[in-house]
């Protein structure tokens, strides 16, 4: 439950993906340091330049993946970004996942379910949006809402969204069998940055797009969601599919954070580039011919 300061970018301190796991057992958010930055201890500036330079390198292991995916290969990485408003998930999308080649990214936003959708069940639309093999998808929001915004909301009755735990386990351990990694990331801001947040919004015309006023009708409802995200994280926490607590009062260790855990992801799966099927001297030897 990180609270402290490491070296710079610091790979003494072992991976971030071991530093910023949840570990089995109860949760409580408020044992996390939400303006913490863990792994890192440069400032601001340094924090952002740390970002830029990881483009090359996840970059590259991105492509292996694709490449990969592209002669059979079944592994893909699935990024699930949940948080409360305006914890940064587009955030994280455009600073972290603009490092990354488009064509290997699939991206979903879920809103609110339809009713064609309700009536398929909730896990439908997920497997609608899954990425195929050699894919990153990236979800902002996902299947953690039916039984977050559900649960809080009462849409449905507290015994279906109680069943619904283990119907996660049940998909994600489906997913994990079927070479998808599943990088589950909660942004964890306090109230009072939220709160600033918000007022910037209102402050500034360019971002009065992204104001609702129903986020004042949520926020009063934090202590709620927090109770339900503490019993998501932990009942849906498990050894193949685990959560991570990523720190987001400071918005660039926020997306340096959530960069670093992809990059040691693809690198833990280390995916090599296809060797060729083909004879190359031959083709060599035919191209120079032309």
């Amino acid at each position: 439950m990180a609270k402290t300061k490491t070296a710079k970018a610091d790979d003494a301190a072992g991976k971030l993906l071991d530093q910023l796991r949840v570990p089995q057992g109860p949760v409580d958010l408020s044992s996390w340091d939400t303006r913490a930055t863990t792994g890192f201890s440069g400032t601001k500036d340094e924090g952002k330049v740390a970002l830029e330079a990881l483009a090359p390198e996840v970059s590259d292991w991105q492509e292996r993946l694709f490449a990969e995916g592209r002669k059979g290969g079944d592994r893909r990485v699935l990024l699930v970004l949940q948080g409360m408003d305006t914890s940064g998930k587009g955030g994280v999308i455009r600073h972290g996942a603009g490092l990354m080649d488009p064509q290997g990214l699939r991206i979903t936003s879920f809103k609110a379910p339809t009713p064609a959708e309700k009536r398929r069940g909730f896990l439908w639309r997920i497997r609608q949006a899954l990425p195929a093999p050699g894919m990153i998808g990236i979800f902002d929001r996902s299947h953690y809402e039916d039984v977050l915004i559900a649960r809080v909301r009462n849409l449905v009755a507290p015994p279906v969204w109680n069943r619904r735990y283990e119907q996660i386990n049940e998909f994600e351990a489906e997913l994990a069998g079927a070479g998808v990694t599943v990088l589950k990331c909660f942004l964890h801001i306090s109230q009072e940055e939220q709160k600033v947040r918000l007022e910037a919004r209102l402050d500034d015309p360019t971002k009065h797009w992204k104001y609702n006023p129903g986020d004042i009708d949520e926020r009063e409802l934090w202590p709620a969601y927090t109770e339900a995200y503490e019993a998501a994280i932990e009942r849906c926490n498990n050894a193949e599919t685990p959560w991570y607590v990523i720190p987001s009062d400071r918005k660039w260790y926020r997306n340096w954070a959530v960069t670093t855990l992809l990059l040691e992801t693809l690198k833990d799966l280390d995916p090599q580039w296809p060797a060729a099927d083909f004879d190359v001297e031959t083709e060599k030897a035919r191209l120079a011919t032309t």
